[in-house]
Parts: C-alpha cells; sequence; structure tokens
C-alpha cells in the first residue's frame, strides 16, 4: 500500500518544530523573567505586591481592562451584527476602519486620544462644559484607551461566525411565535457565545498589557491614574531589574488565572450550546 502524501512535515518533524518555536519563543522568555524575578526574594516580592502604589496600578489595569473588555463585547457584537446582517453605502469602509487600531502606532493612537479627550480638546470640553465629566488625565481615560485598542478582537472574532449562522433556525423560531428578542437570546446569542468569550479574552488580553496609547491619556498620578506597565518601566529606568521583572510575573500570574477561567468558560457555553433544545 503506497504512503499517503502530505503537504506538511509529518507528525514527528511537525511537532519537533512546533515545540522548539514555542521553546524559543514562549517559554525560553518566560522561564528567564521568572528566573530574574527570583532575585527579589519572597520577601521582596511581599513587599512589592503590599505597596499601596502597586496595589493601586494593579486594580486599574486589570479592572480597566475588564470594565473595558466589556463594553467591547457589547459594541462588537452590536457592530459585528450590523456588517454581516445589513448592506447600506459606506459598509466596505466601515468594516476596513475596524481594523484600524491593529494597524495604528499605540503612541499615536494615544496621542490622538489625548487630543480629542483633553479638557480643550473637541469632545473634553464638551464632556466637561455639559456633563462635568472629564475623560483625559484620568481613569476614564485608561478605559476609554483600552476600549480604542480592543475593539477590533471582538467584531473579527463574532463576525465570521456570525455570516456563518443558520438563518432557519431564526425563521423557525418567529414561525413558532417567539419575539424578536426571544430569538435573539434562545437561538443567535447561544450560538454565538463561544466567538463573543473568545473576543472578550483576546480584547481583556490585550487591553492588560496595553502602554503607549494608556500613558499619554492618563495622566500617569500616581494612585489614580498610574498603571501597572508603567511602574515596570520607571523600575527598568531605576535599574531596578529584579523588581521590574517580580511586577511583570505578578501581571502574568493574574493574566494567566483570567485567561484559564476565561477558556473554562468557553468550554462550558460550547457544551451549553450543543446541547439540544
Amino acid at each position: 500500500m503506497a504512503a499517503r502524501r502530505r503537504v506538511l512535515p509529518g507528525f514527528g518533524l511537525g511537532l519537533g518544530y512546533t515545540l522548539a518555536y514555542l521553546g524559543l519563543i514562549v517559554l525560553l522568555p518566560l522561564s528567564a523573567l521568572a528566573w530574574k524575578a527570583s532575585g527579589i526574594g519572597v520577601a521582596g516580592l511581599l513587599h512589592l505586591l503590599a505597596a499601596p502604589r502597586t496595589q493601586a496600578a494593579l486594580r486599574l489595569s486589570f479592572g480597566g481592562a475588564l470594565l473595558a473588555a466589556l463594553a467591547n463585547a457589547a459594541a462588537g457584537l452590536l457592530v459585528a451584527w450590523v456588517l454581516v446582517r445589513y448592506r447600506f453605502p459606506g459598509r466596505r469602509l466601515l468594516d476596513a476602519l475596524v481594523d484600524l487600531p491593529f494597524a495604528l502606532p499605540t503612541a499615536v493612537a494615544g496621542i490622538a486620544l489625548t487630543a480629542l479627550y483633553a479638557p480643550n480638546g473637541w469632545l473634553g470640553q464638551a464632556l466637561m462644559e455639559h456633563l462635568g465629566v472629564k475623560v483625559a488625565y484620568s481613569r476614564l481615560g485608561v478605559v476609554v484607551a483600552m476600549v480604542f485598542v480592543g475593539f477590533p478582537f471582538v467584531v473579527r472574532t463574532v463576525q465570521p461566525v456570525l455570516a456563518t449562522l443558520d438563518r432557519e433556525m431564526e425563521e423557525a423560531a418567529e414561525s413558532l411565535g417567539a419575539r424578536r428578542w426571544q430569538t435573539f437570546a434562545r437561538v443567535i446569542l447561544p450560538m454565538l457565545a463561544p466567538a463573543l468569550l473568545t473576543g472578550f479574552a483576546l480584547a481583556l488580553a490585550r487591553a492588560v498589557g496595553e502602554y503607549g496609547s494608556v500613558i499619554f491619556i492618563a495622566g500617569n498620578i500616581p494612585m489614580r491614574s498610574e498603571i501597572a506597565p508603567l511602574l515596570i518601566v520607571q523600575k527598568l529606568e531605576a535599574f531596578d531589574y529584579a523588581g521590574a521583572a517580580a511586577l511583570g510575573v505578578v501581571m502574568l500570574g493574574f493574566s494567566f488565572a483570567l485567561l484559564a477561567a476565561l477558556s473554562l468558560l468557553q468550554r462550558w457555553s460550547r457544551r451549553w450550546a450543543e446541547q439540544p433544545a
């Protein structure tokens, strides 16, 4: 019997290359980070975590990222729905603009957002005068920047799944007397839940580590609008490499725990969506 011809290398060679690549690109740098952080010791790590400035920065980084990811999940689902289900003039342009945060340098995005939402900016001045809301140089500005960088992840994750949904299931639900919100909540949303959670996780991970666009609009006020990545940069500038690595390991641990929890939630949502009604 003739052996099957494969386009790609066999399992052994492919697996070896995969493990080697992941080891060099992912595991080796993370191992070096953990080794460097070990120089601070357990007592030094606990002292670093107990510092009020560190706790405030971690709360802002992860809390702001969570709020931004939730906002992106809702807005991204709506934008993906409009792009898939409707045809209107300028749709292709709008579809292309969704990817703009991918291509735009983060520093440029931060400068643009600051110019727009500063107290003397186009929107910032109006918000201050009419609503008394200060966006730039505040925690709200941090969330706005995180929303900007994470928005495309939700749209591009949900959009292809929404485009492949079978419209006959919606029509069947409507023929049985279901209202529009019932059709969406009981038919469409369960099928979109895994993709929506994936987009949420990607937006969350992107926002947690965001630096370039946030530092311009945040104001970087200690205990108020200072993010954890900025603390890492400050420790590097002070030649405190062990402290910077330790803070990086702490962020890595929090991020891994969040992504692990979201992964379990995705598995549960897939099983729930596959269950017969």
